[in-house]
Order: C-alpha cells, then structure tokens, then sequence
C-alpha cells in the first residue's frame, strides 16, 4: 500500500497517473481516453437508436434496418465561451421590415432623383401653380386646344369610347380629333374634372409633370449609359430646360418628351448595356426591357410631332441590334439570352400596334382634307438658317433681351431660335477631349448633333435634297411634319450626353485628387467647381415666360345647345371656344388645329355678313341650331352693327345672355 501510494504521489508530482495495468499517463492520455470513451458511447446510443428503428420496422426518412445507411455523426459539445457573446441582433417584425423598406426607398438615388426633377420643374417653370386654374404658361391658344384635348379624351373614355376620334369640334367634320397631335397618352388625366377650370388645372399640372419626367429620364439614361450623378444631372438639366425649348412652352406634346431618353435607359438596362461598360449578359433584365418598351409606346401615343422621329430612331436601333446578334450569334449561343428575345418581339409588337392604330384616323384625315397635306414649300416657310442655331428666344431670361435684333432677322422667330445653350455648347466641346467616354463613342456623339442640326435646318441646308427632301418623300409621315427645327430634341440630348462624359471625368479627377490628400476628402473649392457647370447649365435655363389670364367662359356656352357656332371666329379665337365647350361638350362648328378644314373655312367666309339670309340658309343645312355672337370681342367688325338689327324676317329670333347674344335658328 504504501508503495502504491508512493507511486501516485510520484505519478503526480510528474502529471502522470497509473492506468489499470500500472502503467504511468500523462493528463493528455487521460483526456485522449475520456474523448474516446465518449465517442464510444455516442456510438452505443445511435446503435440503441437504429435498434429501435429496426424494431419499428423503418425510421422516419432513414433507409430501412440493415441498409448499410451512415450512422448520425454526434451532437457537437456546447461551447462555454458563448456565454460571453454579445446578443444577437432581433429579427424585425413585420412592420419593422416595412419601416426599413420605406427608409431604403426614400434614399435611393432614383428616388431622390426623381423628387429633385419634380422640385425643379415647380421652381424653374413657376408660376405655372401659382394661379394654376386662371392662368397658361406663353399664351391662351394653342394651350387651350391642348387643355380640350385631354378633357375631351378623358369625356369620350367615360361616356363613349368608340367616338373619341369623332370630338364635338369642328361640326360636322368626322376625324375631327385628329387634326393635330391629340396628347392620347394623358386621357386618364382627363378623367378627373370637367368644365374649363379643371381643364386648365389639368394642363398645368401635366405640364409641370412633363419638364419633370424630362429632366428624370435624361438623368437616368445617362447613369445607365455610364456618366457620374453631377454630369448626368447636367444632361438632365440641359436635356430639359435648353433655350430654345423655352419658345415651345405653349406646345404641350413638344414638352412633353420625357418619354423618349426613359424609355431609352430601361431598354439599355434591360438589355444590360452601357456606353462605359458595353454589353454584360450577366446584367440583362427582362422586366426593365418590357417597361421600357411600353413607356416607348405611351411617349408615341402623345403625338407625333416628336414621336414619329422616335420611331424612326428606335427602328434604326433595332436594325443594328439584329444585325450584332446575328454576327455573335457565331461565337455565343443566343447572346441576346431567348427571354429577351422574345420580350424584345412582344414589346416591338406593341409600339408597332400602338403606332398603326394611332395613324389610321390621321390617314383618314389625309384623304378627307387635302389641303392638309405639306409640301416641301410648306417646310421651306419654317426651315432655320444656321445662324437660328446661336439665337434664344424672348422667353429666355439671360438671352432673351441680348438677342433681339437677331430674331428680328429671322423669319419665322418662334421655331427658329435653336439655341440649346452656350454652356452647354462648351462642356460638349469639352467633352470631345476630356471624357468618361471612348474615342469612337464621342465621334459617334458628334456625328449625330452634326447629321440632326442638319436636318433640323430643313430646306435651308442646299436645299434639303440630300438631307430632309429624301427623308420627306420616301419615309411615311415625314411630309405631315411642319417644323423641321424641332430635331433639336436630339441635337440637345446628344450634347447633354458628350457635357456629362466632360463633367463625370472632372469629377472623377477631383476625388483623385481627394485622394491624396491628408484627410482623404475633397476641399469646399473642389466641391463648388464641380457644381459649376450645373450651376451654369440652370441659370441658363432660367425663363421670363409670360402667363396670361384664360379668357372667362360665357355664361351662353354653358347653357345653349349645339351645334352651334360661335362668332367671331378664326383659328386663334377658336380655341378658347373649344376650352369653354368642356363643360357639356355640345357640338359646335369652331375649332383650331394645324390646318384649316374648308368647309370651316367657309363658314367663317359666309358668317361674315350674319344675320343675312344667305348665311342664315347656310348654317341651317349644315345643321346649326343656334349661333352665339361675343360682344366683347365684336369690336370694330360688322357684328357691331348687324348684331342688334331685325331678324323677324329671317325666321330667327334673338336672345341676350350673359355677355352674348344668342340667335335661335
């Protein structure tokens, strides 16, 4: 015994202990055995566990009894340091997760994007929503046809679809809704509100949204196609509120283009490629390719003032798309990817349909009305010389003073002052030498402002016979366009697009040089150069656009039925007369479009001497009911005599309502 102990405490004092058989271990023999005991007994259990399973004959999900099936590895120990780990992060709830959601949403770029292009438009077009119910931006003409033409789309979808080409003007002109560019795309605005205040309500309110939708389109397709946020904002800027574009602010479907550089991002998104990066299958997106083609189809079906060229451009690229995936289809199978492909068919199918269906009332109008027809002297009458293309408009606030002598020289100033700006002339010059784009790319982007600034001069440019004359004889619906200036939608883009390669590789340079510096972050100065050129590019877009009153609506036209024809008339003083009809959209024979039909003409001719019974007979063959004659607006014309004369021998009878006189045929 006393040897026994003896040896432990030896075993001890060395960190050994005897075994069974005598033999000395050490603490790590000890710890390997206990490590192996366990192991052995985890085994006995999962043996007991698969006897159990062999006596109920198979386990649940487990191969059956003596199936040679892997025995379950055993259960790892718990860790006893995990005591001292920091408590895991809850998982949100629901509302939580919703919270989160709207937090993430609220600060993404396109999000924040789109709420800087809304602020923008309120600041730049103001005071449009100052008096938005009683006022239109530039004048009270051609709005007011515009602000019909929304109403009257918006009446025909909740009343009578299958008339909307058949409108309440022009009686009884059939087709009369296609006369000019008819804004379909803004029929469901259209369809809250009635009568004239609402009307110019919803004028104002879409054409503020419009400069929106602009600026936030051409901001996007330059961040897909490759520019930093300070140049994509120049392009969205310049894109938008470019000089010239300031003459067209009482043309709602000019204004109205948004639609085409949006439409062109998702596309590009779509199909993932970029100016900067080319093509990367990996970032194809189906879902962007179909909306892109869908905004695509909605821009066309605003008009085709601007439209038509838009599809032109879309087929062009389309062509060039094909012709390279037939080329790689060579060395990669289906590199387009077989979704695409058919989202690409689905959605040209759709801008296809939606064109043809768009065109048929306006060939129906062609073969009703000659007259409509242009001829390439009709373009000559709007063609700019090039001197068009260095001059503002009046409505421009830093130009529009500076420039009036050389408007003057022009002969048709509103569609011939093409200024897209001098700032922005600068960074695209800039941007040919110092850019974020390739060599080839920029030439490509020169090219273009080129090939359109030529055709943007019409018949000015050697005539046009090698430039627009074979593009007005040969492409469908090129000869119902009037002004060849307004290609300078696409002069504009295509600067706005070689500014923002400038600007982003300033940028770019200076976060270089914030680099290097101690601490890497850039200087107040370097932060203000890099906005100055959208600084600049803003204050050239600021406008001195004038806001006139809409004339009062005469108690007669929300009382009297059609048809009826309202006097005086003529093409500026009736499209206030179409505004007044869209409180009961009664028939009536007035209108104002880009043409003059004849029979309008005619009546305007005849109606001349009214009340005579010449006039009087005419009128009532054509079916006119009553006629209302505008005091205020008789002045210094026969009606200031005839209006009060007799007309108990023509059969008629006269009643003064409100401010007008209604004779009763």
């Amino acid at each position: 015994m006393e040897k026994a102990a003896a040896t432990v405490v030896a075993a001890d004092q060395a960190g050994t202990t005897p075994d069974r058989t005598g033999k000395r271990r050490t603490w790590k023999d000890t710890f390997r055995r206990s490590r192996a005991e366990k192991d052995e007994a985890g085994k006995d259990e999962a043996g007991k566990d698969e006897a159990g399973k062999d006596e109920a004959g198979k386990g649940r999900g487990d191969e059956p009894a003596g199936g040679g099936a892997e025995q379950p590895e055993p259960a790892a120990e718990a860790d006893p340091w995990t005591s001292f780990a920091p408590a895991p992060e809850p998982v949100p709830g629901r509302p939580g997760r919703a919270v989160r959601a709207t937090g993430r949403f609220l600060v993404h770029e396109w999000t924040l994007a789109a709420l800087a292009s809304l602020a923008l438009a309120v600041g730049l077009t103001w005071p449009t929503l100052r008096y938005p119910r009683y006022t239109l931006p530039q004048d009270y003409w051609d709005p007011s046809l515009q602000a019909w033409q929304m109403a009257w789309s918006g009446h025909a979808l909740r009343t009578n679809p299958g008339q909307l080409f058949q409108s309440n003007t022009f009686f009884p002109e059939p087709w009369s809704f296609a006369f000019s560019d008819m804004l379909l795309g803004y029929a469901p605005a259209g369809l809250l509100g009635t009568g004239p205040d609402a009307a110019v309500l919803r004028y104002n309110i879409m054409f503020v949204l419009a400069h929106a939708m602009a600026t936030f389109g051409a901001y996007v397709l330059a961040r897909q196609l490759g520019a930093g946020r300070i140049g994509s904002a120049v392009a969205g800027v310049s894109y938008t509120y470019a000089p010239w574009l300031l003459a067209q602010a009482g043309h709602l479907h000019i204004v109205s283009n948004g639609g085409i550089p949006l439409a062109l991002a998702m596309l590009a998104r779509g199909h993932g490629w970029s100016l900067r990066h080319g093509y990367r299958p990996e970032r194809r997106r189906v879902g962007w390719a179909y909306a892109g083609w869908v905004v695509a189809a909605w821009q066309l079906s605003l008009g085709f003032g601007i439209g038509l060229v838009f599809a032109y451009v879309l087929a062009l690229t389309l062509l060039v798309s094909a012709a390279v995936w037939f080329w790689r289809r060579r060395r990669v199978r289906r590199p387009f990817g077989r979704r695409l492909f058919v989202a690409d068919l689905v959605g040209g199918l759709l801008f296809a349909a939606v064109g043809s269906l768009l065109a048929v009332p306006y060939f129906k109008v062609a073969e009703l009305h000659p007259n409509a027809e242009r001829t390439l002297g009709d373009i000559g009458v709007y063609s700019p010389p090039a001197s068009g293309f260095f001059t503002a408009p009046a409505e421009s606030w830093i130009w529009g003073g500076l420039h009036e002598g050389a408007r003057a020289a022009l002969p048709w100033h509103p569609e011939m002052t093409l200024l897209p700006g001098f700032v922005l002339y600068a960074l695209a010059a800039g941007g040919l030498f110092f850019s974020v784009w390739r060599l080839r790319h920029r030439l490509l982007m020169l090219a273009g402002v080129i090939v359109t600034m030529v055709l943007a001069m019409g018949t000015r440019f050697f005539d046009g016979t090698f430039t627009y004359a074979p593009l007005f004889e040969h492409l469908p619906g090129f000869n119902g366009l009037r002004t060849p200036g307004r290609m300078m939608l696409w002069t504009t883009l295509l600067l706005g697009l070689l500014a923002a390669g400038a600007v982003s590789a300033f940028a770019r340079r200076v976060r270089e040089i914030s680099a290097d510096r101690v601490p890497a972050r850039p200087s107040p100065w370097l932060r203000a150069v890099t906005l100055l050129p959208l600084l600049l590019v803003l204050v050239e877009g600021l406008n001195n656009t004038p806001h006139p009153v809409v004339p009062e609506q005469p108690v007669a036209m929300r009382t009297v039925d059609g048809p009826l024809l309202v006097l005086p008339s003529g093409q500026n003083q009736d499209q206030p007369v179409m505004l007044w009809s869209t409180t009961r959209f009664q028939q009536v024979v007035n209108g104002g479009s880009g043409f003059t039909p004849k029979q309008l003409d005619d009546v305007r001719r005849v109606s001349a001497a009214f009340p005579d019974q010449t006039s009087v007979d005419y009128l009532r063959t054509l079916g006119v009911r009553n006629v209302v004659v505008l005091r205020d607006q008789i002045v210094g014309t026969p009606w200031e005599v005839t209006v009060d004369a007799p007309v108990e021998q023509l059969g008629i009878t006269r009643q003064q309502v409100g401010n007008a006189v209604v004779f009763r045929l």
